[in-house]
């Protein structure tokens, strides 16, 4: 426990410079110190991505071409900005449209080797815990590796009848040819203070965004964001709560209301979770854990209990008969479903 604690205060401290609430506090005086000890590190890391990125540019590096439209769901920054969902929402649309879609992801945190599928009874610590999540709320296969071409050479082995792949995060993994980039943008901290890891959030420059087929901006609308891209604004709308010992039971959000309810979190942004139960009326009590955290039963508060979809997936096993899970589902902004559905009807 006191390691989990030391972790998030780590990470909280972090988060603290990355995206600074106030210059004058006595925080943002130690963030500008360490912003001296961390700008050479963030110096190399620029360097060595740029470089990366001009070699895949100039053609002295090739992308490996799979025989399906391949549509990324990224991001420029470190951290949860929710591609998972916008993910979500492309399956359902492209199975909509008549597509055949399979999803490839990395498989984050995922003991695992090699490439293999997600099954529906899956473990997180084998997988990961955002695959497990796709392959049980898409109804598409799902396939995890280090090298998304190599899932997305396995999962189109194993399911001829796929005819488009959605690469649930790397952005930034060039060695994967694609049709379609999206990359999502967290509305509320945007880019942060603007500087590459470790001294800022970004993984890649602002100027990445110029060349994206669309930029997405979960919550709030960034004003302040100008990038050549089309950009459209994306909300997650809440459903009800899922019992999550016994899914077959749900919830409104208004049985809550005025209760104490624990709010449980281990995502990138475990705020934007917290503010939204806010949002709908709830008074939670937060316990935020970093992302991808490897839940255990000790770490459920007693009482009621509302959890992310992505947590739930790690605490089933344990939950209690008050844990209950928020479904939301992404709502997206006009113009980018024909956008996408335009340009993989030029590649069919």
């Amino acid at each position: 426990m006191s390691d989990t604690i030391g972790v998030i205060g780590a990470i909280s401290v972090l988060l603290e410079c990355w995206y600074p609430r106030s210059e004058r506090s006595a925080v943002a005086v130690r963030c500008r110190v360490l912003a001296l000890c961390l700008a050479p590190l963030a110096g190399l890391f620029f360097l060595i991505a740029e470089l990366r990125s001009r070699f895949y540019r100039s053609g002295f590096l090739h992308g490996e071409r799979l025989p399906v439209p391949v549509i990324v769901v990224g991001n420029i920054t470190a951290g949860g900005t929710g591609k998972t969902p916008l993910t979500l929402w492309l399956a359902q649309l492209l199975r909509t449209a008549g597509w055949r879609p399979g999803i490839v992801s990395r498989g984050y945190r995922g003991q695992g080797h090699g490439v293999r599928p997600v099954l529906l009874e899956s473990v997180a610590d084998q997988v990961g815990d955002e695959p497990i999540l796709l392959a049980r709320q898409s109804g598409c296969p799902v396939w995890v590796g280090a090298r998304r071409v190599d899932a997305g050479r396995a999962l189109l082995a194993a399911h001829p009848e796929v005819d488009v792949l959605l690469c649930d995060d790397g952005l930034q993994h060039l060695s994967l040819a694609r049709d379609i980039e999206i990359a999502v943008i967290d509305g509320a901290r945007g880019l942060g203070n603007g500087h590459r890891l470790p001294w800022g959030p970004l993984r890649e420059g602002a100027r990445r965004l110029e060349r994206v087929t669309a930029v997405v901006i979960n919550g709030e609308n960034l004003t302040a964001l100008k990038c050549a891209a089309p950009t459209y604004a994306m909300q997650l709308q809440a459903g009800v709560l899922r019992n999550l010992r016994d899914p077959a039971r749900t919830a409104a959000i208004a049985d809550f209301v005025g209760r104490p309810v624990a709010a449980l979190a281990g995502i990138g942004h475990p705020q934007r979770f917290f503010a939204q139960l806010v949002r709908l009326g709830l008074t939670p009590v937060p316990h935020a854990f970093a992302d991808h955290h490897p839940f255990v039963a000790a770490d459920l508060p007693h009482g009621p209990v509302i959890m992310t979809a992505k947590d739930a997936v790690k605490c089933a096993a344990f939950a209690h008969p008050d844990c209950w899970v928020l479904e939301v589902d992404a709502v997206v902004e006009e113009g980018l479903q024909g956008r996408i559905l335009k340009i993989l009807g030029l590649n069919r």
